[in-house]
């Protein structure tokens, strides 16, 4: 599904964030990206939506060239790709359900689409009760999920968890967590990048770390190793 093939990126004046990155990632998979702040995560993330460009190398998905797409192009490749951030990014002055509908709306469906997918996906994160809680009365979690709602409501193939339990406790890290692995169960491929070791030890799924911008080991049912 995802191909990353001799994948530079520098940044002026030399900042190399990645090098020689080679990486294969299967359709309906679930991989931890490991590694410490700066080694190179967010900008594999970036590559693949599009907001960057490798300086060498080929990034694919699903057997589209990403670094050949047109502006106009994006929108739609982001549409096949749910993101999720550490920030939840949710809208202040809409409540979980309109921050969810704004995503649908954006994209052009209709009143009638909105009122009939959201509910379901606002259910399936278990927020079926709160969907006119505003971000203000919401836990930490329930913005989480609210924010994976969101990211969900386009039926992407592809699910990016950029650090997204790192502004959380303990219980509901597990709560985002156990998530992730139902959506995965559910036929989504989804990509967690974290440094928590805790997170990556338990799951015992494929971990990929990286390492001040180059890959350093891929282990199936891989640990958290520096």
């Amino acid at each position: 599904m995802i191909l990353f093939k001799n994948v530079w990126k520098i940044y002026p004046p030399n900042c190399v964030a990645l090098r020689e990155v080679d990486l294969k990632i299967q359709d309906k998979e679930f991989l931890s990206i490991a590694g410490p702040s700066g080694a190179g995560k967010s900008t594999i993330m970036r590559l693949l939506i599009g907001e960057e460009k490798p300086d060498r190398g080929v990034v694919m998905l699903s057997g589209i060239n990403i670094a050949k797409l047109k502006q106009h192009d994006l929108p739609y490749l982001r549409r096949r790709i749910g993101m999720i951030f550490q920030d939840f990014k949710l809208l202040p002055d809409k409540t979980a359900f309109e921050n969810v509908a704004f995503a649908m709306e954006v994209a052009g469906y209709g009143h009638k689409e909105v009122d009939r997918d959201v509910p379901q996906v606002l259910g399936l994160v278990g927020l079926a009760d709160k969907h006119e809680a505003f971000p203000r009365q919401l836990s930490g979690g329930e913005k989480q999920r609210v924010a994976i709602a969101r990211a969900l409501i386009h039926r992407p193939e592809l699910l990016i968890a950029d650090e997204p339990t790192g502004n959380l406790d303990l219980l509901h890290t597990w709560d985002i967590v156990r998530l992730l692995l139902k959506i995965n169960e559910m036929g989504t491929t989804v990509i967690l990048a974290t440094h928590d070791r805790e997170i990556i030890n338990t799951l015992q799924k494929r971990v990929v770390t990286i390492d001040k911008g180059k890959i350093v080991r891929d282990e199936e049912k891989g640990r958290y190793v520096l």
